[in-house]
């Protein structure tokens, strides 16, 4: 029995670890920059499986970290995601054209140019 499997385990929860320190940090620009990485790692991981077996207690350990990595990383992303979209919706909306303002004049009438402030004084 060889340790491929394990190793490739190890190496993708490694890399699925450094993916959710910068998704936590909201490093959305170095997270996505492991992507590469990522596909490799997992890549390793699906031919490593071709492999015959680790022994069982080693396999287990690695298993339970790699689920569980795995599951922090989707709850991260999942995140990450939902603040990305609350930010494009958010720029979108500010750079919407916004309808003119409607400004009447002073006896109810619509104003057709902007007025600038008057003063009036009830002294004469």
């Amino acid at each position: 029995m060889t340790g491929t499997l394990i190793q490739a385990a190890e190496t993708l929860a490694d890399t699925l670890a450094q993916e959710n320190a910068a998704l936590a940090a909201m490093d959305l620009a170095g997270a996505a920059a492991m992507l590469e990485a990522k596909r490799a790692a997992a890549a390793a991981f699906d031919a490593a499986q071709a492999q015959p077996f680790p022994p069982a207690d080693a396999a287990l350990r690695v298993a339970i970290r790699l689920r569980d990595t795995a599951e922090e990383n989707r709850l991260l992303l999942e995140r990450a995601l939902r603040v990305q979209g609350r930010i494009v919706g958010l720029l979108a909306r500010a750079a919407r054209p916004r309808p003119p303002v409607t400004r009447y004049g002073a006896r109810g009438a619509l104003a057709h140019a902007p007025s600038a402030p008057a003063i009036v004084s009830a002294r004469v």
